[in-house]
């Protein structure tokens, strides 16, 4: 077992001591581990690795191919208007301590959040803002990526 499972107080007092101290985690390990004790596992280091070194990272409700709300979708259709179809995505409707922690981390309260080259970059409003005023493309460049927009003629 975990020092962390066997460290938490709440876990030791509900789970009889042959579950306990099973040397298998059990299901209801887990369940304790993740609801009762006091301890998170979503910390800052947790979300500094989900995002550094990452060019691109979107914390949205649903994924790319099934977004689960309108701003979420704004975002998917603008990354795709730019030829962005690939990058990492975490659900945060999931769960919900990783979706309070992410907010804790970020200090922004809403989904989704963009995050290129480990930096946030906002949510739907400032990506519209970016994809209407051409800033977006820069972004984009400074990650690696040439927008589709780019090779679109302008109109006459």
């Amino acid at each position: 077992m975990s020092r962390f499972l066997a460290s938490c107080s709440a876990f030791r007092a509900a789970v009889p001591s042959r579950v306990a101290y099973n040397r298998k985690v059990t299901a209801v390990a887990l369940i304790y581990r993740r609801y009762a004790c006091d301890k998170s596992i979503y910390d800052t280091k947790y979300f500094d690795e989900l995002v550094k070194d990452k060019k691109m990272v979107v914390f949205m409700k649903g994924d790319p191919s099934a977004p689960m709300c309108g701003f979420s979708r704004l975002v998917v259709q603008i990354l795709h208007m730019h030829g962005v179809d690939k990058y990492d995505h975490y659900n945060v409707l999931e769960d919900v301590e990783f979706k309070e922690g992410m907010k804790q981390y970020s200090n922004w309260p809403t989904f989704p959040q963009v995050y290129m080259n480990g930096e946030l970059v906002g949510g739907a409003d400032i990506m519209l803002h970016m994809h209407q005023s051409g800033d977006l493309i820069t972004e984009l460049k400074n990650i690696g990526h040439r927008s589709l927009l780019l090779d679109k003629p302008k109109p006459d």
